[in-house]
């Protein structure tokens, strides 16, 4: 019998309403012959009314706690879908992530997966039960309960299927698919029947926002097959699966952009061995991610370092500059949180040449001016001013022949 687990996200349980679409979507599924698991996260708007009321007592609250707040949310919906599920004749059971157990590492509020007892879980479906369990929670080293950050759920769905051997884990969520690009910035922008796990990886780390990067991962390293599908319409999603299983490798599968990204530039500094590690050091020590890099040197023995930070760990990043200065020996700091990166993304460019050119040339026709530049085997990413976002989505959809018909404007259907 094959086994899946079925994971909804907040958008999906918002009401009493979602939560019955759920429970009837699960029963169809079973009633195919599968033996199905569900992951569910907290009602749309719960976690973030949990956390307001964390951070309103105590800014600086013990994290311990904080998981104790933010889990409920979660636990609420487990036990409402169980309901829904029982009252359509359906044998359900709610379980928390301690009951199962999902055992994690004590990093409150960013947990990791350790591991996953999955024999109660198999032996309940194998006797026809679905369990419904909460995601984004686990159970630390010391029996606290922990939670995996945001996105956390479709963590917990990617683990739980490898723990379960599933056939497959599908990511139920507000859009049906995995597009070449954003379909509100390109009207034209095509679903894709299937992508690879190197692909979606590279897609969710530059700004895609269907799936949460660890999941990915997590879906890459236990080889889980995972499908994003729709929560309100009855229509095929997207695979993400291995690069065998994909027949027709594009060059290039999709265009995705990030405006979470500020550019830090230091000018002046003294170009000598080991100024790179006095300056990337510091922000690694302040927990701050350092991602695109470029270095310019000069003719008179300085050299000006750019680089991003996430826009929010933008304070902190000039704090610990500053606090360098003289280590450093710069002449002055430039921050300009305007920017946004640009990726192009796909494994077709191992075997291609001229992905990057024709990224530039695109670019140039437009008038978009890169700042900086940064590539991996099947990616390119360039920053540019926050302005051009939109026109350069546009333009490099076109420039790689992604573009789709152009919908109906009645229905929105392809013409």
């Amino acid at each position: 019998m094959p086994r899946i687990v079925m994971k909804f996200g907040g958008t999906s349980v918002a009401d009493l309403d979602r939560i019955r679409n759920v429970a009837n979507r699960v029963k169809r599924e079973r009633d195919a012959g599968n033996e199905v698991a569900v992951v569910v996260s907290a009602m749309s708007g719960t976690t973030n009314q949990l956390v307001k009321w964390c951070t309103d007592l105590d800014p600086l609250h013990d994290p311990r706690e904080y998981d104790v707040v933010v889990a409920t949310g979660e636990q609420v919906t487990i036990g409402l879908l169980a309901i829904a599920l029982q009252k359509l004749g359906v044998p359900a059971r709610s379980w928390a992530g301690w009951q199962i157990p999902i055992r994690t590492d004590d990093a409150h509020g960013k947990a990791r997966v350790d591991s996953i007892e999955g024999a109660d879980l198999i032996a309940s479906m194998q006797l026809g039960q679905v369990p419904v369990v909460a995601g984004f929670q686990g159970v630390g080293p010391d029996g606290r309960i922990t939670t995996l950050g945001r996105g956390g759920s479709d963590l917990s769905a990617v683990a739980l299927a490898a723990a379960l051997k599933a056939d497959r884990c599908d990511i139920y969520t507000d859009v049906d698919g995995v597009y070449t690009t954003d379909p509100r910035i390109v009207p034209r922008a095509r679903k894709l029947d299937r992508i690879s796990f190197e692909e979606m990886l590279e897609l969710a780390s530059v700004g895609a926002k269907v799936l949460q990067t660890r999941s990915v991962e997590m879906a890459l390293k236990q080889r889980v097959r995972v499908q994003v599908v729709s929560s309100f319409e009855d229509k095929p999603g997207t695979l993400v699966v291995d690069e065998d299983e994909i027949v027709e490798k594009l060059i290039v599968s999709g265009i995705a952009y990030s405006a979470d990204d500020a550019k830090v530039t230091l000018r002046r500094v003294p170009d000598r061995p080991g100024v790179a590690a006095r300056l990337f050091g510091p922000l690694a020590e302040a927990n701050v991610n350092v991602d695109m890099i470029v270095q310019n040197i000069g003719a008179d023995g300085t050299t000006d370092m750019t680089f991003t930070v996430n826009r929010t760990d933008l304070p902190r990043a000039k704090e610990v500059l500053e606090a360098a200065r003289d280590s450093l020996g710069y002449e002055s700091i430039n921050t300009d949180p305007n920017v946004v990166k640009i990726s192009v993304v796909g494994i077709g460019m191992r075997s291609h040449a001229g992905v990057a050119s024709t990224m530039f040339r695109a670019l140039s026709e437009k008038g978009i001016n890169i700042q900086v530049i940064s590539t991996s085997e099947i990616k390119v990413s360039v920053l540019v001013a926050s302005e051009y976002k939109e026109l350069a989505v546009r333009a490099l959809h076109t420039a790689y022949g992604l573009d789709g018909p152009e919908p109906d404007a009645k229905t929105g259907e392809e013409g």
